[in-house]
């Protein structure tokens, strides 16, 4: 638990008792101007571990990697403005951002500022990029603030910080013994031994996918096109580089699977006979024989096991809730979701996206503007509820 300089550190007390009746071990890290708020020795005495301030004490180190480790969860509450701006930008001149940054485990923020500070543009950037880190935030109040005025920016309670914990925890186990398969990233397909045609997918929405599942206890298989980024070690990773490997791939693995979800971006065509030798730049114009790719979730659907969830991923640039819901039927899916062009703030690239998923029910849930991950958890949370509850 971090607590930065705000006065809403008067709360900490409060919450450190209320962290320990609940059964939790707690260690303690304050800022120097935490300790204008609240002593040490309070929360060294409610916790029963020493307060650690100092990368250094009294010439003994304060391991920020071994305390990043040990943590089930790292909570800050409160979270000043000052203490924010250090994590989005990545800033380390103190113990907590050193354990914040060497942290591995789920870390939630509590923020506590004034109203007009709450609304500043710059609080606002910080916050999504905390939440786009895949960080979370626990929403503040609204009341009576220490300057006087009456508005959004308290720290929630100590009893509402314990609700959403407990709420966090529950959530770990829901897909335990559940195996899941996700596809994410494009395919390219040869044209030549240098050339390809290819899409702009990032695969940033299907790793967080294959992330969320494995945080919330699942088994998780990802097959993942090329990509510049890696999932966390919990995922079990195939890479494969066209739709030919990816359909191979999947074909032996989803039979296994209770979820299936195909966030990939497959390319429908490939080429016919791609060149063994580069090919030379003519005068001439250029024409590529093309040919489609398999329909790898036509095929998924059509095979489906008995009791399996299929979930497809569909981007359209025009009757966009038509066309996603053709998919789901045509192909026999559980559920779609549907990614729009239309917003600058999402798609290809982006760490943001906003999403809606269809049922077969003729049901929709809209998602976003938010982070990818936050957006996997709130797919996650739609499963659980259709199919789990």
């Amino acid at each position: 638990m971090g607590v930065t300089g705000s006065i809403a550190a008067f709360k900490t007390a409060s919450l450190v008792r209320l962290l320990v009746k609940e059964g939790a071990e707690v260690r303690i890290i304050l800022t120097a101007s935490a300790k204008d708020f609240v002593t040490p020795l309070t929360l060294s005495t409610l916790s029963h571990y020493p307060v650690l301030s100092d990368i250094t004490d009294q010439d003994v180190w304060n391991n920020h990697v071994e305390l990043g480790r040990w943590a089930d969860v790292m909570l800050v509450a409160p979270l000043s403005c000052n203490s924010l701006s250090k994590m989005a930008s990545g800033f380390c001149d103190n113990l907590l951002m050193a354990v914040y940054l060497s942290a591995t485990c789920p870390v939630v923020v509590a923020p506590a500022m004034d109203e007009d500070m709450w609304n500043h543009p710059s609080t606002k950037r910080n916050i999504s990029m905390l939440q786009s880190y895949g960080n979370s935030i626990i929403p503040v109040g609204h009341g009576e603030l220490a300057s006087g005025l009456i508005g959004e920016g308290r720290m929630a309670e100590p009893e509402q910080i314990i609700a959403w914990l407990n709420d966090f925890f529950l959530t770990a186990h829901q897909f335990e013994g559940k195996r899941v398969l996700v596809t994410a990233g494009p395919t390219l397909e040869a044209i030549d031994p240098v050339r390809f045609i290819g899409n702009h997918s990032s695969g940033k929405m299907g790793i967080a996918l294959a992330e969320a599942f494995a945080a919330r206890g699942a088994r998780v298989d990802l097959i993942l096109g090329p990509v510049a980024i890696t999932p966390n070690g919990s995922v079990t990773v195939t890479h494969v580089t066209n739709a030919a490997s990816m359909f191979e791939a999947v074909s032996s693995q989803a039979p296994l699977s209770d979820i299936v979800v195909m966030a990939a971006a497959v390319a429908d065509y490939t080429v016919n006979k791609p060149l063994g030798m580069k090919m030379k730049k003519k005068a001439e114009g250029l024409q590529l024989d093309l040919v489609p790719t398999v329909d790898i979730l036509r095929s998924l659907g059509a095979n489906k096991p008995s009791g399996q969830i299929l979930i497809g991923f569909a981007l359209e640039t025009d009757n966009e809730k038509e066309n996603a819901l053709h998919k789901l039927r045509a192909k026999n899916l559980d559920l779609i979701v549907l990614n729009s062009m239309k917003h600058a703030d999402a798609g290809f690239g982006s760490d943001n996206n906003r999403v809606t998923i269809f049922d077969k029910e003729g049901n929709e849930f809209d998602f976003g503007p938010d982070s990818k991950k936050n957006i996997a958890f709130r797919i996650l949370d739609t499963i659980i509820k259709k199919y789990y509850a």
